[in-house]
Parts: structure tokens; sequence; C-alpha cells
């Protein structure tokens, strides 16, 4: 859906921006005609991203021949991947986890010890029964012993309570004991979910609460943009189903930008492409996320979004993610065999595009053939942007130590993980997002098969002649270099044809033979002629996709799409979203005349099936239609569902065993 005209007569436009792990897009759409009038990329700088959106921002404004007047943009949209990317790097804030009702295998069940070794989590008495009613008291003292044992090591809380979705008082008012004792945000699990199933909200709650710093820098990063740049709209931000809603509101629930990224380009890619039934591969630096469009609907996963082998209870589009970008980690198993690992890295052509040193530390890292192995040629700076170390209570001694020996430069990281104990303290900095490790990755080995070209060729090809060193324990001639840079893009173009298969058929294919000879390219397997190809189109987006994606479209003989602007998709389709909400509300006959209505911010028990009827689906359409409108949704429209179940031989409502109403409204920004 595109969005429409403005009733004034000056010209209106949308800024869309999407905030990845390499590159912060921006694109201009002018509303009336519904067209991509200019776009630009800036690095993202994570020391400080208020300048890489500002910079995206102004140099999208700086292509437009007449400029472009402040008061004429109506709406600046944000999709982001730093939720996604965080999950799955494993990055966040130090969270407590308080569990209020739950016994020890439903603890277990939430899987964020699993998740997060070393997490502070504790079990509380209280919640309630699938009735709503109170199961055991809330035990105060011991919630308030919990929350002083937490506060001084932990930046946010999650709470989770048994059958909160019947009756939310003990979450909320444990919440309140904690911001009166510390004033630290808490996430309720029943803000987020209104499912039964209490581990998994839990886990939710916990994901969650780990975001929140993060999502909050960026709100704050892109408002501190916009306001140098004179611009005053509204700010809204992609959710993971692909639709809008005011920053303010994101701000305490940035699970929900979970899949942002994906959901804003699978939008973005309808949009610039035309086409209703296609396979969308995103492909960033950090992650390949790979959707489906089909009769120019989104899949959307009804079970959850799923990301870093975590299910949440997120609504997002049905998209599998997988760290697999062209910033990936090129690592070297035991095996000798090249790997392409999920962590993300700055490509060594960038780091020398940025900082020129770079290239004489490489050449003294090919002159040094004694020592370094496999740290030659990796190198260790503070994020971009970032003008000094920010040491903080979560890290240990070692970690604060080394911290403070990295610059906004690059080191060789042979001169600082001179120990077991050092280099454990680097991949820690590393998994927090305190500092950036460089090395060989992708892209890198585009720039040696002169596939890509924006950054430097010359850093590229020798981290590429290190790569072959340590790969075949000796030098490295202008062939060999050469085959180690293409069996890296060889092997990234594998795993991307392996991801499109598996979206294609609906389930993973196994690691055999013939599928591997099938990404691999291979027609023929011994005398049986094989082929697995997608039955619609492969529309790509992202930066890297003109890389491999060419190669994967004559692996599996299909159909691959590059539509205009395919490099900013994410930011076309962040600008032109619409604001929805779905609630859910529910009402439970006993077979006796007792009707208890739950769900959409309601609990109430009745005599009578129609009145308990009407009352949740009251509840339910109001529900939807303030979530829209606190989310920046103008005039919105509510769409009412209802679902009945009956008990055996009832003759009318009063035999109801069971009636879900799901209320959907939605509206423009």
């Amino acid at each position: 859906m595109h969005p429409t005209a403005s009733p004034s007569s000056a010209p209106q436009y949308l800024i869309g921006v999407d905030t990845g792990g390499t590159y912060t897009d921006a694109a201009i759409i002018e509303a009336s005609s519904q067209r991509v009038i200019a776009t630009a990329k800036s690095i993202t700088t994570k020391g400080d991203l208020a300048l890489g959106v500002g910079d995206a921002i102004a140099q999208a404004i700086a292509a437009l021949p007449a400029g472009l007047r402040p008061q004429d943009i109506a709406l600046v949209s944000v999709s982001t991947t730093l939720a996604t990317n965080a999950v799955v790097e494993g990055h966040g804030s130090a969270v407590g986890v308080l569990l209020i009702g739950f016994d020890a295998a439903m603890a277990e069940r939430t899987g964020i010890a699993k998740a997060f070794p070393g997490m502070a989590v504790e079990r509380i008495a209280g919640g309630h029964d699938h009735n709503g009613e109170t199961a055991a008291p809330l035990d105060l003292e011991a919630l308030d012993a919990a929350i002083d044992r937490m506060a001084p090591q932990v930046d946010a809380f999650a709470l989770a309570a048994a059958f909160a979705v019947r009756n939310p008082a003990h979450e909320q008012q444990a919440r309140a004991r904690i911001v009166e004792r510390c004033g630290k945000p808490v996430t309720l699990s029943t803000e987020l979910s209104s499912s039964l199933d209490a581990p998994r909200r839990a886990l939710t709650a916990t994901l969650n609460a780990r975001l929140i710093s993060r999502v909050t820098h960026l709100i704050d990063a892109v408002g501190r943009a916009m306001e140098q740049l004179h611009i005053v709209c509204p700010l809204m931000i992609v959710k993971g189903d692909g639709t809008l809603a005011l920053a303010q509101s994101v701000a305490k629930r940035p699970i929900e930008t979970v899949l942002s990224g994906p959901a804003a380009s699978l939008v973005g890619a309808r949009w610039l492409s035309g086409l209703d039934n296609f396979i969308l591969s995103d492909m960033g630096g950090t992650t390949t996320d790979v959707g489906a469009l089909v009769d120019g609907l989104p899949r959307v996963n009804l079970d959850g979004a799923e990301v870093g082998g975590w299910r949440t209870m997120v609504r997002a589009i049905d998209v599998r993610t997988i760290g697999l970008g062209g910033d990936s980690e090129v690592a070297l198993a035991a095996n000798g065999r090249l790997e392409i690992r999920p962590q993300r890295i700055v490509p060594v052509s960038l780091l020398a595009a940025r900082f020129p040193e770079t290239l004489a530390l490489l050449e003294a890292d090919l002159a040094d053939v004694d020592g370094g192995g496999s740290m030659h040629g990796r190198f260790v700076l503070l994020p971009f942007g970032a003008t000094a170390p920010r040491v903080g209570d979560e890290l240990s001694p070692r970690e604060a130590e080394l911290l403070r020996l990295v610059r906004p430069g690059p080191q060789p990281l042979r001169a600082l993980a001179t120990s077991m104990s050092a280099q454990r303290a680097i991949t820690a900095l590393q998994r927090k997002g305190l500092i950036q490790v460089a090395g060989f990755t992708p892209s890198d080995a585009g720039h040696v098969l002169d596939l890509q070209a924006n950054w430097s060729r010359p850093a590229a090809y020798m981290a590429a002649q290190l790569g072959c060193r340590l790969r075949e324990m000796k030098m490295p001639t202008p062939e060999r270099t050469r085959d180690y840079a293409h069996a890296v893009w060889s092997e990234t173009v594998r795993l991307s044809a392996r991801v499109i298969l598996d979206t294609a058929l609906g389930f993973t294919l196994p690691e055999d033979r013939i599928s591997n000879a099938i990404c691999n390219g291979e027609q023929t397997l011994g005398l049986a002629r094989i082929s697995i190809r997608p039955a619609v189109p492969v529309v790509a987006v992202g930066g890297p996709v003109k890389v491999f994606y060419g190669e994967l479209a004559r692996r599996l003989d299909c159909e691959v799409v590059f539509p205009p602007h395919c490099d900013v998709a994410n930011a076309v389709g962040a600008a032109t979203g619409v604001v929805a909400y779905t609630a859910v509300a529910e009402v439970h006959g006993d077979g006796s005349g007792m009707f208890r209505v739950t769900g959409a911010a309601l609990t109430q028990s009745f005599t009578n099936a129609e009145q308990a009827l009407a009352a949740a689906g009251a509840a339910a359409e109001q529900a939807a239609l303030q979530a829209v409108q606190s989310m920046g949704a103008a005039q919105p429209e509510v769409e009412l569902s209802v679902r009945k179940t009956h008990y055996p031989n009832a003759v009318d409502d009063r035999g109801l065993m069971e009636a879900v109403f799901t209320a959907r409204a939605i509206g423009r920004p």
C-alpha cells in the first residue's frame, strides 16, 4: 500500500532510514507521485549513531537538485537490524529476571539459563490460576530482597507471572516495587504477548529488557540528527510485522523491532518490484533474512519470530534469519576447511578505506613469517564514531584493563591478545559491542575478485594473502591468493543457495551430497541429472546481493530480480508502511452458566453469555484502537472477528466453551 498525497498544495516527502550493521541507508519518497527521488548510504557509526543517520539523510537531501525544505518533510521512518543483530550476536544489557509463580520445571523451560549463562534469575511465590484467581499471594518480602540483590548488577528487569494474561496484577505490583526501590526499566511479559505460554513469555520479556538501551539509543540518535537538520515531524519505527509505530511507543517494546529490517525490506521489495509472489532475500553485513510474499501478503508467523535459535512471542513476518552477510567472519576450521561464521567483523577493505594506515599494518603482517598465525590480518578498534572507550560496571577487571588500550584507529590483534585471558577478554568486549574486530570477510573476497569496488582492494588482497598463507602453510602466489578469495565467495554463495531452497521447500534440506551438489552448481551427480529450483522469482535486496546472487541464479537455475534501488529497499519500505495493531480478548464458559472474560486489559466474570461476548468484543476493539492511536495512526479502521467453540449438545451461546475475539486496527501515520 502506498502513502497518499497530502491535501495541502505543497509537496510532501517521506524519508525512510535503515540502520544496519555496516551501512545506514536513506531514501526520500515524494508522496503524491509515489516515486523514490533520492537515496544515500553512510557508514553506520555505532559509537554515535546520530553521525551516520544524519550523514545519510543529509546526503539524500543534497542529491536533490533543488534541495528539500525541512518543513516539507511529513514523516521520518526508521527500520533497523540492531535488535535482530543483538539477539543473533548475543549482545544486550544486563537483565534481572523475576519469575512469579514458576516452579523449577517452568523456569527451565524458559531457556533463559541456556541462552544467557550467568543471568540473574529468581523465582518468587505468587501467580494466578487459569481463571485469573490468585493461586498464591505475591511474596513481597522475597520480591524486595531479590530486587535489592539484583539492582546493583543489572540495567533492567524482566517480569513474568503464571497466568498473568488472565490476571496481570502480580506483574504490575512487582513493577511498582522495582520502580519504587531502584527506578530501573521494567518489561512485563503481558505487555508483549497474550499467550498463556508463561515460559516463552518470560524469554520474550527478557530479550526485550536486554534491548531497551539499544533501541532507545537509536531513537535518541535519530532525534538528534533530525534536530541538527531542522526536521520537525513524527518519527516512526518499523516493527517486525512490517507495520509502523511512533518511536516513543516502540522504546518500551524494542523486542517488537526484531526482524524490523527484513520486514521493511519485504514491504520495500514489493513496492519497488511490483511483484506479488516471490521469495525475498535481504542480505546485509551481518545477516541474511529470507521470507516470502504470497498473493501480495507477507507470511506472518503466528507462533512468534524466531531469531538466533530462540522462539519469541513477537508478531513478525515469517522469516528465517541466519548469520550470513557480507561482513561475516571467515575462519579456518580444525580440518582446514573454510568457515563463514555468524559473527560480524569489519571488512579489512572497509577498515583501510577509513584508516589508510591499515595498509602498512598488513604489510608488516606479511613480512612477519615467524609468528602471529591466525591473528595476522586481524585488528582491534573502537566502534566507528566512538572517540573513547566506554568502561562500565559490567566489565571484569581484565576486560576493563584491555578496553582502556583500544583506540578509535586499528591496532593489530596480536599486540593486545598476548595471552589466553586477553583473548577471552577481547572476545567478551566484542560480544558486548564495546570494540570491533576487523579481518577478512566475503566482502573482501568480492574486492579481490573485482566483483566489488567500494572500499580498498589492496587491503583485501593482502588480507587474502595472509589467509591463503595460513591455510596452505606456504607463501601465497597470485593464483593461490585468488583461489582463496574465490573459495570464500563460493562458500558464501553455497550457504545463500541453501537458505533459498529451504524457504522454497518449506523445510530444511539435509546436509548431504545431493543438496550440496545442487548448491555448488553441479548439474549432475554420477549418471544422474539433479536440479531443484524455486517456482517463483527470488527478489534480492541489500548491499552485497549483486556480488553473490548472480552466481546463485546460475547454480539454482532460477530467476533473481534486483529491483531498482535494491541496495536501499529497507529504507524504502520504512517510508511506505502503515500503523497496525492486533488485540485479543477471550471468553471462557465453565459449563454451569459462568463466563470469564480475559485479555485486552479486562478480567471480569459474567452470568450471561451475551453480555460476556459483548464485553469481550468491545474490549478487543477498544484495545486495538487505542494502541494504533498511541502509535501514531490517523483515522484508523478496526476489523473484528470471533471464533467460538461450544460444549456438546449446546443449542446456543449459553453452552459456550470458548470464544476468541481478534480486533485488528490499521491506519496511516
